[in-house]
């Protein structure tokens, strides 16, 4: 009996562990089957996650791009300003040439007959007389003026030397001819007016002449301008 006893325990371990074993092995074979299942889900996962990321960057590229055209246009506008700004100042600094309409003046000592008790230098141009005449161009709105061929500037001098005149420390000597940029009738009128710059010259002699131009050419100052002394000021605001 004890025999027979055991002999069926042995079978009834023998039955579980084989059910035991059975149960395992589909348990795996399924496990195995879902493997490539979830990889493919999860690779599909991250791939969308990579497209996602992709896009993202492109967005924020594109709007890098946008950024960096308007950076560049917004300098270029400056760049441009700025070249407007400097051939502004080159042109009222004198270091450029110009070109527009205008008026000549022309100028000569006077060829009237006088007495030994005149005295002759009052017969022949001077400095005050060109300051005179320049004077009232820029009053009348000239934008460049030029003294046979010399450009004033800021720092240009008219002054006698002798019988000559000092332009720019060029001598220059008669015929006189004054070019001057801007409104040429408004020019000739101021120069013209009653009493004005021309009937003072005329008392003695002294022959101006005016002639209004389509286009004039008034060259640029032809040394460096420099300072020695003056500097930029800088400009405080009132507490």
């Amino acid at each position: 009996m004890r025999q027979r006893s055991g002999q069926v325990m042995l079978v009834v371990i023998f039955a579980v562990l084989g059910f035991m074993v059975t149960t395992q092995i589909r348990n795996q074979q399924r496990l195995v089957g879902m493997l490539p299942l979830r990889r493919a889900d999860e690779l599909t996962a991250l791939l969308r996650a990579a497209e996602a990321e992709r896009d993202l960057l492109r967005y924020e590229l594109a709007s890098l791009r946008v950024r960096l055209e308007e950076v560049a246009a917004s300098e270029s506008a400056a760049i441009a300003a700025l070249n407007r700004e400097l051939a502004s100042l080159r042109l009222l600094s004198g270091v450029s040439a110009v070109r527009g309409p205008g008026i000549l003046v022309t100028m000569h000592d006077s060829q009237r007959p006088r007495t030994r008790q005149q005295d002759p230098n009052v017969f022949l141009i001077h400095d005050d007389d060109l300051l005179k005449v320049v004077n009232e161009l820029r009053a009348a709105g000239a934008e460049a003026i030029s003294i046979n061929g010399q450009r004033l500037t800021a720092l240009s001098e008219i002054r006698c030397v002798g019988p000559t005149i000092s332009i720019n420390s060029v001598r220059v000597a008669p015929p006189i001819v004054i070019a001057a940029v801007g409104d040429a009738q408004t020019m000739e009128g101021a120069l013209k007016m009653r009493g004005g710059v021309v009937d003072q010259l005329s008392l003695w002699g002294i022959e101006v002449t005016m002639t209004r131009e389509r286009e004039l050419l008034v060259p640029a100052y032809d040394r460096v301008l420099s300072w020695k002394h003056a500097r930029p000021a800088e400009v405080r605001g009132t507490p």
